[in-house]
């Protein structure tokens, strides 16, 4: 059985973003005190309702925010959502967390594993290393050929 920890675990960093909505459904807008906690412009897993998907925080057009416009299945479809469907928008219909309010997310494994969840929640997650440097490298190169 795979280790489990839990979201309020001294090693889980949680960042604070407050849920805004878009014409399209919702984004999560991430405070620019926690920028340092995502790797901008990259796909990372995302745990939601113990459900592995993928996203990525990217960068504003100005100024030094970062928003995660959408959850997705696959690595491909957050890279490029044009016709996939959001996860984020379900859960935040689905749960407690509203418009203008916050969403916690947790830092469960910088750059790789992060989790969303209601404030007021404990989140229990899988404990998952990631793959080396040199499988990951691999791996994008697979995804881009």
């Amino acid at each position: 059985m795979a280790d489990r920890i839990s979201s309020d675990h001294p090693s889980v960093r949680t960042v604070r973003a407050t849920c805004t909505e878009t014409t399209t459904g919702v984004r999560l807008d991430v405070p620019t005190g926690d920028r340092d906690a995502f790797p901008a412009d990259d796909v990372v897993r995302i745990v939601v309702d113990r459900d592995r998907l993928f996203g990525r925080a990217e960068r504003a057009l100005t100024g030094d925010d970062l928003t995660i416009n959408g959850i997705y299945e696959t690595p491909d479809s957050a890279r490029s959502p044009a016709g996939d469907v959001d996860r984020l928008a379900a859960w935040v219909d689905d749960s407690a967390v509203r418009v203008g309010g916050s969403v916690l997310i947790d830092v469960v494994e910088p750059e790789f594993l992060y989790g969303l969840r209601e404030p007021g929640e404990t989140v229990y997650y899988d404990a998952v290393e990631p793959p080396s440097d040199s499988l990951s490298e691999i791996a994008r190169n697979l995804e881009d050929s």
